[in-house]
């Protein structure tokens, strides 16, 4: 039977509705202040350090977002590698099955709401409400930066954390691509929480499994070849993705995310800072594969859910 009017009748609804839910529950609420206050302490030790120990640098307020207090290793970047998958699997780890277990899946879909617009209307609300939370934690870095620093940021520091935020928002988008591809899998919610977490918990030791990977496939390869083969293994993880693109877009003397070569260093001046457009065609492939890990992702719960049974 084909259907009537476009497949995305009904998405504004459903976009206003999981809107008000996100942002009216406890959970996202407990959830978002763990992160803003994590945050602040993290940026208020990079503040310290910076003013302990760096002197003059033209791209002071980057530091704010990869410089760590010594007895603190964790910096601002490093705890939203972390946080980030953990709020957005707990945004979307019920999305889907959550519907079906208190049978109102049936009754949404008998209006004239396609299954479409139900599934990017859900995903969609979710990302808008994650990206509210990290602008506003981004401007909060911001203002307290210029606050306690008292220098504002040039126009390129700004361009590059604006950046940042951008792809920050797209490697949340990956966790909650995922969390809503295992919540339409999976009926029970605890089994997909169990499962996303498991696979965030494997994608902080993946950057120590890869090498015995690489050497437990192709033992009598070179070590070059083991080593180049051992970061393109690495790269499968969104984390190291995220990670990556942080290191060239927050440290503009970052010439190659891979193997340099002496064809690279050739005319250069160590310790110079690369134009903001060479430092993203250096993180251009890692920018490309978080979005594509989402596409991918979102398509595969899409297909999975347009097959899937629909019951009272």
């Amino acid at each position: 039977m084909q259907r009537e009017g476009s497949a995305l009748h009904g998405l504004g609804v459903v976009i206003l509705k999981e809107l008000s839910d996100h942002l009216t529950s406890t959970r996202m609420r407990v959830l978002e202040w763990l992160v803003v206050v994590v945050g602040i302490l993290a940026v208020y030790g990079a503040i310290q350090q910076i003013k302990d120990t760096t002197a003059e640098d033209p791209f002071l307020f980057l530091k704010l977002f990869t410089t760590a207090r010594e007895s603190v290793p964790f910096t601002f970047v490093s705890l939203l590698s972390i946080l980030v998958p953990l709020v957005s699997i707990g945004m979307a780890f019920d999305s889907v099955n959550g519907e079906h277990n208190r049978r109102t899946l049936s009754r949404i879909l008998s209006q004239p709401i396609y299954r479409d617009a139900l599934l990017f209307g859900k995903f969609l609300a979710g990302l808008f409400t994650l990206s509210v939370s990290l602008i506003a934690l981004w401007l909060l870095v911001i203002g307290l930066g210029l606050l306690l620093l008292g220098l504002p940021p040039s126009g390129e520091e700004l361009a590059r954390a604006f950046i940042f935020l951008l792809v920050t928002i797209a490697y949340a988008g990956v966790w909650l691509a995922l969390a809503m591809l295992f919540s339409i899998i999976f009926r029970s919610p605890a089994t997909v929480a169990l499962v996303s977490l498991g696979l965030w918990f494997l994608t902080l030791i993946w950057p120590m499994l890869a090498p015995a990977i690489v050497i437990a496939f192709a033992p009598s390869s070179s070590e070059e070849t083991l080593i180049l083969a051992a970061q393109y293994v690495q790269r499968l993880s969104p984390s190291t993705l995220f990670g990556e693109v942080v290191l060239a877009i927050l440290n503009p003397t970052t010439r190659t995310l891979g193997p340099m070569y002496l064809s690279q260093l050739q005319g250069a001046v160590l310790g110079a800072p690369m134009p903001l457009g060479e430092s993203l065609i250096i993180a251009w492939p890692q920018m490309v594969g978080l979005i594509a890990s989402t596409i991918l992702l979102f398509v595969g719960g899409y297909v999975i859910f347009q097959r899937q049974e629909v019951r009272a």
